[in-house]
């Protein structure tokens, strides 16, 4: 299994220590998800998991991403992917799904449901357990398969401006 990293001053070959996201997470509010790089999503992928690192892509090998969104007022939003083999599994992490219809700008301009954050200290409890199970689904929190996610729950960001004006 080859692992890599797309976190801030972390950005390459490898994951980094639990120890070394753990601030970014759970630090003193006012220093809590501050970055040397203005963004705001982030991520940890690995390549060739459960035996499968001598396929090639597409032919079988089975790859997964942890991608983690941060907003400094609603929290984390996870969305694992694990893609190849039989099939792909998509999954977020379960905040209050009342609020799928709200939306938060990222950095990127997309809009992503408010009803799919999480707070710090949950989130980072998922990361951790990510990391240290090896890329498996976390079990610390709730998560909604992709599938159960009504469509417009993520809007077209250009469309959403123009139904607005």
């Amino acid at each position: 299994m080859r692992k890599s990293v797309y976190f801030d001053a972390f950005d390459g070959p490898g994951w980094p220590s639990p120890s070394q996201l753990q601030p970014y997470f759970l630090g003193p509010r006012e220093r809590r998800w501050k970055f040397a790089r203005r963004n705001d999503c982030w991520g940890l992928s690995a390549e060739g998991v459960d035996g499968t690192a001598h396929l090639p892509r597409n032919k079988g090998r089975i790859d997964l991403n942890l991608t983690i969104l941060g907003n400094f007022n609603h929290g984390i939003l996870l969305h694992y992917h694990k893609s190849g083999g039989a099939r792909g599994e998509f999954y977020y992490s379960k905040g209050d799904l009342s609020r799928l219809k709200e939306w938060v700008k990222t950095m990127h301009g997309d809009l992503m449901p408010v009803g799919l954050y999480i707070p710090f200290e949950s989130a980072w409890k998922a990361v951790k357990e990510f990391m240290e199970r090896d890329g498996a689904l976390p079990n610390s929190i709730e998560w909604i398969a992709g599938e159960d996610i009504p469509d417009d729950a993520f809007p077209d960001p250009y469309l959403y401006r123009l139904a607005q004006s």
